[in-house]
C-alpha cells in the first residue's frame, strides 16, 4: 500500500488509495488464484470502462479467485515510485504485482502499448515473455492481454504469454480454472500455455513461428507443439444469461464516464467499411428489455447514480428500443435519472425518440455522417442521406437544442477534395436548418461543431488493405477544410492530429518486428502517447530509425489481396473473402444493405445468429 507521505506528494491521490465503496476484498487464505486487472491508462479513464466492470465482477464471483484493479500511475506518481524504489501495486490489497498469478491487460487503443511496458517495468517484471522464463506456476505472473487491439496482437506479441481473442465472461474463468488445477500439480508455464492454447479463443504467441519474405511481408506462420492453425474468437451467445454486475466500484474522484452503463446489445447490423468494431463484434446479440430494466433498477438502487447510458454500437438499431425506453422512463423520470442514448444514427432519429430522451435532462446531440458527400458515404457504406442528417438536426432544433456535433473522417479511401468541400457544405446546411425550423428557440443562435479524425485502416475491415494518407497529405486536407470554414462563426472545427493517426495506423497493422521499437521507446521513457502533452512524433520517428523500421511500410502501403496479414491467424467469423468483396464495392461507391434487410454472407452467422426480442419494424 502506498504511504501517506507518498500520496500527499502527488496530484489526485484518490487514484491510488483504493478503499472505494463496492470494491471486493477477499481473504488470501481462501484464494487459489489472484488476478491483477490492469488498465494501461489513468484511473479516471479505466474506471469508466464497461469491460473492466464486467470482468472484475465475473472473476470475483468465483469463490477461490480474487481480481484486483491496477491503473497506470500518472507521471508525478511514477517519478516518486522510481525515486523511492516503490513497485506498482494493486488497489484492493496494496500488494505488488509480483504476488499475483495473472497480470491481465485490456488493450483498448494502440497508443496505450508504451504504458503496458512501463507498467510491467514498474512492477519489476521483465518485459518479454521469453525473459520471464519457464517457471513453475505460482512463482511468476502469467501476463495476458485482451480487448479490441488483441485482434492484431502481433506488435505486442513478444510481451505477453497469451491473448484472449473475443469476449471474456466465460473464457477468463475457464482459463483461471485450468491454471488452478495445473498449479496444484506443479506444472510449468510452458505446460500451462500448451494446454491454454487448446481452449477456444486463446492465442499463445510463443507457439507460432513467423517467417518474412524478401519484400518484408509475412511469408509464413507455422504453429508449434500442436497449436491450432486458426484461433476462433470467443463470444457469449445469450446475453440475457451472461454475467452483468449488480454493483460497481464507486470512484472517489471524478471519472470520464461516471454513470451506469447498460449494455443493450453487442454487434452491429450496418457494416460500415471503416469500422472494426462493427465486424469483430458480429453477430448481433440483444438483451431483452425485461433484463435490461431489471439490471438498471438494481444498479440505480445500489449505486445512487443519476444517469444511465445505453451502451451499444448503434442504439437506434436496437429492435426493442421503444419498449426499453418506455420501461425505463416509467421510473427514471420520477427519480430524476437522466437517460443517455449515445451512438444515435441520424436516419433513425425521430420526434418520438427525441421526446423520450428530452423527458429528462440531456446534453447536445451528436451524429456521425463520417463523409461529406453521398458518393463517399456510399463508398464507406454509411447508408445515410443528406436529408436524413438534416432531418435529425431539425428534430433536435424543434425540441429546443441549439447545438449539434457532427463527426467526420478525412483521408477515407476514394476521397477527393470535392468530398472535403462536402463537409463544409453539410456543416453550413446544418446551420441553415436551424433558422428554417419554426419551433427553434427564438433569440438564440445555433452552434454546429464538426470533429474530423484522420482515417486509420484497421484489421478485419474492408479497408484493412488500404494505404493511409501520408501525414503531409492529411495535414493538407485539414488545412484545406479549415480554409473552407474560415469566417464561419457558427461552425466550430476540431481535428485530430495527423501524426497521431499515423502512429495508430503503424501499430494497428503492424507485426512482431515492432516490438523492437516499443522496447526502444520504453528505454527512452515514452508513455502516455494518447495524451497530447506527451505525444512526440519526432521521438517516434527517431525510434523507428534507430531500430531500422520503416513505419510507412505498415501505414502508407496498400497491402496485397493475397498477402498474409499479421491477423490472418484469427477467425472472427467474418471471412476475408467477404471483406474483400466489400472493398471492391467501395471502389465502385456501391453501398450494401444491412443485416436485417438481407444476409450478405459475411460468415458471422455460423457463430450463432441474432435473437431479436421484438418484431423488426
Amino acid at each position: 500500500m502506498y504511504s501517506d507521505s507518498l500520496l500527499r506528494s502527488v496530484e489526485k491521490p484518490g487514484r491510488y488509495t483504493g478503499g472505494e465503496f463496492g470494491q471486493v476484498i477477499k481473504s488470501k487464505d481462501g484464494v487459489a488464484a489472484r488476478v491483477a486487472f490492469c488498465f494501461p491508462d489513468t484511473y479516471e479513464i479505466g474506471m469508466s470502462n464497461l469491460g473492466v466492470r464486467i470482468l472484475y465482477g465475473v472473476l470475483n464471483a468465483m469463490d477461490d479467485v480474487w481480481c484486483e484493479r491496477v491503473f497506470a500511475p500518472w507521471v508525478d506518481m511514477e517519478a516518486e515510485m522510481r525515486k523511492k524504489g516503490i513497485r506498482l501495486s494493486a488497489l484492493e490489497s496494496g500488494d505488488e504485482l509480483l504476488c499475483f498469478d495473472f497480470v491481465a491487460f485490456t488493450l483498448q487503443y494502440e497508443l496505450s502499448y508504451t504504458n503496458v511496458l512501463n507498467m510491467l517495468e514498474l512492477a519489476g517484471l521483465p518485459l518479454t515473455s521469453a525473459e520471464r522464463g519457464d517457471l513453475v506456476l505460482g512463482t511468476s505472473p502469467i501476463v495476458i492481454g485482451g480487448g479490441p487491439c488483441a485482434y492484431n496482437a502481433e506488435p505486442v506479441a513478444d510481451f505477453f504469454d497469451l491473448f484472449l481473442i473475443g469476449e471474456g465472461e466465460e473464457a477468463l474463468p475457464e482459463l483461471v480454472r485450468l491454471y488452478i488445477n495445473m498449479k496444484k500439480s506443479g506444472a510449468s508455464k510452458s505446460e500451462f500455455l500448451r494446454e491454454a492454447a487448446k481452449l477456444e479463443g486463446w492465442y499463445v504467441p510463443s507457439l507460432y513461428e513467423i517467417e518474412y519474405g524478401d519484400d518484408g511481408t509475412i511469408a509464413s506462420v507455422t504453429p508449434l507443439d500442436g497449436a491450432p492453425a486458426k484461433i476462433k474468437k470467443r463470444i457469449v451467445l445469450d446475453l440475457d444469461k451472461s454475467y452483468f454486475p449488480d454493483m460497481v466500484v464507486m470512484p472517489y474522484i471524478e471519472t470520464v464516464h461516471d454513470r451506469i452503463m447498460l449494455e443493450v446489445y453487442r454487434g452491429c447490423i450496418r457494416g460500415c467499411r471503416f469500422c472494426q468494431a462493427g465486424m469483430v463484434y458480429r453477430p448481433v446479440r440483444e438483451k431483452s428489455p425485461e433484463v435490461l430494466d431489471r439490471q438498471a433498477r438494481v444498479l440505480c438502487d445500489n449505486t445512487g447514480y443519476s444517469e444511465i447510458s445505453l451502451s451499444s454500437l448503434s442504439i437506434s438499431d436496437y429492435s426493442c428500443l421503444r419498449d426499453l425506453t418506455q420501461r425505463l422512463l416509467s421510473w427514471t423520470e420520477e427519480r430524476k435519472i437522466n437517460l443517455s442514448l449515445p451512438s444515435l444514427r441520424a436516419d433513425s432519429f425521430t420526434d418520438e425518440l427525441m421526446e423520450r430522451i428530452s423527458s429528462v435532462r440531456s446534453s447536445g446531440l451528436t451524429f456521425a455522417p463520417e463523409a461529406g458527400t453521398p458518393r463517399l458515404r456510399d463508398a464507406i457504406n454509411k447508408n445515410i442521406t443528406e436529408e436524413e442528417i438534416l432531418s435529425a438536426c431539425r428534430t433536435a432544433y424543434a425540441a429546443g437544442k441549439t447545438s449539434v456535433k457532427l463527426y467526420f473522417m478525412i483521408g477515407l479511401p476514394t476521397e477527393t477534395y470535392e468530398d472535403i468541400d462536402g463537409i463544409a457544405e453539410l456543416a453550413q446546411k446544418a446551420v441553415d436548418e436551424y433558422y428554417r425550423t419554426p419551433e427553434r428557440v427564438k433569440g438564440r443562435h445555433v452552434n454546429v461543431t464538426i470533429s474530423v479524425a484522420g482515417f486509420v485502416p484497421k484489421p478485419f475491415t474492408p479497408f484493412q488493405w488500404c494505404a493511409q494518407d501520408t501525414v503531409e497529405t492529411l495535414r493538407e486536407k485539414q488545412a484545406y477544410l479549415a480554409d473552407k470554414l474560415k469566417g464561419n462563426r457558427k461552425v466550430r472545427y476540431n481535428w485530430h492530429e495527423a501524426k497521431v493517426s499515423f502512429l495508430e495506423a503503424v501499430f494497428a497493422r503492424g507485426d512482431r518486428r515492432l516490438s523492437a521499437a516499443l522496447i526502444e521507446a520504453r528505454r527512452r521513457g515514452v508513455r502516455f502517447d494518447s495524451w497530447d502533452e506527451f505525444f512526440d512524433y519526432d521521438v517516434w520517428m527517431d525510434i523507428f530509425k534507430t531500430v531500422g523500421i520503416d513505419p510507412s511500410f505498415y501505414a502508407n502501403r496498400e497491402f496485397g489481396k493475397n498477402e498474409v496479414l499479421p491477423w490472418d491467424i484469427f477467425d472472427i467469423g467474418v471471412t476475408k473473402s467477404f471483406l474483400h468483396r466489400e472493398y471492391e464495392r467501395a471502389k465502385r461507391s456501391e453501398p450494401s444493405k444491412n443485416c436485417r434487410e438481407g444476409c450478405l454472407g459475411c460468415g458471422a452467422n455460423r457463430l450463432g445468429g441474432e435473437r431479436s426480442c421484438c418484431p423488426i419494424p
